[in-house]
């Protein structure tokens, strides 16, 4: 039932106090005080009955209702409702398709507790406390309610509260600030404009309410699909408990097991959409600044990319590009040829992407068709009184559209014609928390009023406390979506600094405003890594901070992590020095430019990862605990022994100090398995420890940092495909596919390829291959796959090249495509190569000692 408490514990009142204050900071109008008095707490705590339901279990407390329903054998979704009536069953994350989905369970009912189990899980509620636990069938506990009060409301205020066992770790919640656990930390979700942030701000840009649990190995998912500001808290307030809840709307919440963490990812991109695979230009280097003034300052940048070989395919306009500000405008003066300075930047091989901020000038009578449209057909959000809101951004005074009307996303998504038309490649949807400049908080106020007028959704009015964290998701929604409907099979790039749980369906991002410092490069790694376990794959960092000038050191390493990081973007604030390649002269630039060239290498093993996250969710820059859970004799996450370590895609790990700026030397922590250095082809079998489950532990390798490099290495089994040299993603390679084959347990790999910008891979128009090795004594056996799909390869042979092999013997290659004259011996590298042709039909080689 739900009845108000009689005297709780006095810790139980201070630490939903001070969760309720956190909530108060972020609902509370503007003109409003933030009330500091105990709150009356509501729980549910009385069992009234049960009915048993075909998917699930529904339990009543007096009015209220707590309904569990499995939508996998994997997935179960939690709603409860105090006053007997279940919210509206509509969602801006979760997709319908995976929302309406059920599976029958069993029931099983006992004289302590009802619930059911399916194929995987039980689902337990006591009937004394109404406590829910979650197990899988062999009995261990994967989640379930703090003992005493596992449900609160305090008026349209809930919380939820967790046990917390002391050996459980939790990631997620999209781009928050410190370290890569986020255990003893608590966390709001309130997209915030937060310029100049550090290492202890929050909330910043984007509200993705979804976290991972990770507790001997067993991963579970947890996503709180509700829009309004809320909280989490992972033990900070309270010993062994961890909380979550909101300031208003339903409790509606996701469980998602693994037990392997990929397969929760894999669900939650069932459960809220994937990313969509990328235009192949976006992969590559990307220069920017706010802002190339002048077509003369951009067409410079771009000539001194290519007259210094530095590959390069993105160039980015900021807002000084525009008529004084107003997005969708040019500056006619700063940019007078600007369609043919945008064709010729494309036949350089460069893709501009043009800032699009979301507020339009407020400029009636003034011929600004953004405005002049969006008003007449009404797009813009109102105050309460009826009169459209009003707030100062870049612009000056602006009006914001009201991107929870489909008709007023169709209408926004129109705008982008003219500049699709003249040759822009991407949009960069900015300032879209919204950030409004000169309200109290930075932003629309709480009461400005948003028609919900959506398919799925039943038509109402919301406040802007509702929809503040949806924003600029629907925004980005409403640029991917137009851009779509201008050019049906050309894949959109949309760039996007605000967004919420399934966002990444229509955009990439970035973590914001970041700082020129080492320790902003120290940060970027968790932030990118739980970046991607919430969804968003597609992200980077700006490339040598966005704040203040760094020095050449720092920016070098900052450029050669980049170059293992989704998206490589160098972009730099109003004021600061320049930041391109060559500023710091020619030994900085030619580090830089070698890790660039390894990046455009590496360009079809990266595409191959991207194509992969496109259909399961799957990061391409991920912790260790992603591929390898139970990595440690505990199985606690080996990221927590070396977090300055990531993977880039499933292969590749890149360990760079951990304190980046200093030059001590720093162990690197191997998953156990035998690692290649990928710089030298050298073999790392050093090893100790490790059981007959997880094989033997690869001894720490004591590593002494240098400026010009990043210890990288390939994990054992890897077959990684790449390509010879190019200046643009535009440019056809010359040569063969190279395969480089790095032997060991379970050796595999495969390549992706399509025309990299249309949407024709739907139809069968891709390339597909696989390829396996086996050692037998000191032979390797390598099969090559047949081609998949209709597209046509760029190459007409393939070089393989075979490391790990003792290079002080001689090798001959057994093949129907190759004879012995073809084998290139490399001591140096610890390598031996061989060319053969590639005729789709696949291939089967041996190379193995000369006898």
């Amino acid at each position: 039932m739900i009845e108000r408490s009689r005297w709780v514990p006095v810790r139980v009142v201070l630490v939903f106090l001070s969760l309720w204050v956190v909530q108060s900071r972020c609902s509370a109008s503007a003109a409003a005080p933030i009330k500091t008095q105990v709150p009356v707490l509501l729980t549910l705590d009385t069992f009234s009955g049960a009915k048993v339901l075909a998917s699930g279990i529904q339990v009543y407390s007096r009015k209220a209702i707590i309904q569990v329903e499995a939508l996998r054998d994997d997935v179960v979704r939690i709603r409860i409702a105090r006053d007997g009536v279940l919210p509206e069953d509509a969602s801006w994350a979760v997709l319908p398709s995976a929302r309406g989905q059920r599976v029958n369970v069993i029931p099983e009912t006992s004289d302590a507790a009802v619930g059911f189990r399916t194929r995987s899980l039980r689902v337990r509620i006591e009937r004394t406390t109404l406590r829910l636990s979650l197990a899988d069938l062999e009995g261990n506990v994967l989640q379930e309610d703090a003992i005493g009060w596992p449900v609160e409301f305090h008026d349209d205020v809930f919380r939820v509260y967790k046990q917390m066992p002391a050996n459980e770790s939790y990631f997620g919640l999209g781009d928050k600030v410190g370290p890569l656990d986020r255990r003893n930390q608590a966390f709001t979700l309130w997209n915030t404009d937060a310029y100049n942030f550090q290492e202890s701000t929050d909330p910043i840009y984007k509200s993705i309410p979804f976290f991972l649990t990770m507790r001997s190995g067993r991963a579970l998912g947890v996503l709180l699909d509700n829009t309004w500001c809320s909280s989490f808290d992972f033990g900070k307030q309270m010993d062994g408990i961890y909380s979550f809840g909101a300031a208003g709307g339903p409790v509606d919440y996701y469980l998602l097991y693994g037990p392997e963490p990929k397969r929760v990812l894999e669900s939650y991109a069932w459960l809220t959409g994937p990313p969509p695979l990328p235009p192949l230009w976006s992969l590559g280097y990307q220069q920017s600044r706010f802002s190339y003034e002048t077509e003369a300052q951009l067409r410079q940048v771009a000539e001194r990319l290519r007259a210094d070989r530095i590959p390069a395919d993105g160039l980015y306009l900021d807002i000084d590009y525009q008529q004084a500000n107003r997005p969708f405008t040019v500056d006619s003066a700063k940019f007078p040829s600007f369609v043919s300075m945008l064709a010729d930047l494309n036949k350089a091989g460069f893709h501009v992407v043009g800032i699009t901020d979301l507020h339009i000038a407020d400029l009636p009578d003034d011929g600004y068709a953004p405005y002049d449209t969006g008003a007449a057909g009404g797009h813009f959000v109102r105050n309460p009184d009826g009169s459209v809101f009003v707030g100062k951004v870049w612009p000056g005074p602006s009006v914001f559209p009201d991107f929870t009307e489909q008709s007023t996303r169709q209408w926004w998504g129109t705008l982008y014609r003219n500049f699709v038309s003249d040759g822009l490649a991407g949009f960069w949807n900015d300032m879209n928390e919204p950030s409004v400049f000169d309200t109290p908080d930075k932003t629309i106020p709480d009461d400005v009023q948003h028609r919900i007028e959506e398919p799925g959704f039943r038509p109402r009015v919301a406040s802007h406390r509702e929809i503040h964290n949806v924003y600029g998701m629907e925004n980005s929604r409403a640029t991917y979506e137009g851009l779509l409907k201008i050019s049906p099979d050309q894949r959109p790039f949309v760039l996007t600094r605000a967004s919420y749980a399934g966002g990444q369906r229509y955009g990439a991002t970035w973590t914001g405003d970041n700082s020129a410092t080492w320790n902003h490069l120290r940060l970027t790694t968790p932030m990118l890594e739980n970046l991607g376990l919430s969804g968003f794959g597609m992200s980077g960092s700006d490339v040598g901070g966005f704040i203040g000038t760094p020095s050449p050191e720092l920016l070098t390493k900052w450029t050669e992590l980049a170059t293992f990081q989704p998206i490589d973007r160098n972009h730099s604030e109003k004021g600061t020095a320049q930041r391109e390649p060559w500023v710091h002269g020619p030994e900085q630039e030619n580090i830089r430019r070698r890790y660039i060239e390894e990046r455009y290498r590496l360009m079809p093993y990266l595409y191959t990862a991207v194509e992969e996250m496109s259909r399961t969710g799957l990061p391409v820059l991920r912790p260790l605990f992603l591929e390898f859970p139970e990595a440690t004799a505990d199985k606690h996450p080996l990221d927590l022994d070396a977090g300055n370590e990531f993977l880039f895609g499933a292969d590749f790990l890149v360990a760079p100090s951990p304190f980046p700026d200093k030059l001590d030397n720093y162990p690197v922590q191997f998953p156990p398995l035998d690692w290649y250095d990928y710089w030298t082809g050298e073999r790392m079998e050093r090893r100790e420890g490790g059981d007959k489950n997880t094989g033997p532990a690869a001894m720490p390798v004591v590593v002494h940092p240098t400026p010009d490099g990043v210890p990288v290495y390939v994990r054992e089994g890897s077959i990684v495909p790449m390509q010879p040299l190019i200046q643009s993603t535009s440019e056809i390679p010359q040569g063969p596919l190279l395969l480089r084959v790095y032997p060991g347990r379970e050796c595999k790999g495969s390549l992706y390829l399509d025309d990299g910008k249309s949407l024709a891979y739907r139809h069968g128009e891709f390339l597909r291959m696989q390829f396996t090795c086996a050692v037998q004594g000191n032979a390797v056996k390598l099969h090559i796959g047949p081609h998949q799909g209709s597209y046509q390869p760029w190459w007409s042979n393939l070089q393989v090249e075979l490391y790990g092999l003792d290079s002080s013997l001689s090798y001959t290659v057994v093949s129907a495509q190759a004879d012995s004259s073809t084998v290139v011996m490399d001591p140096a590298h610890h390598k031996v190569s061989v060319t053969i042709p590639d005729d789709g039909r696949g291939s089967d080689l041996e190379i193995s000692p000369r006898r």
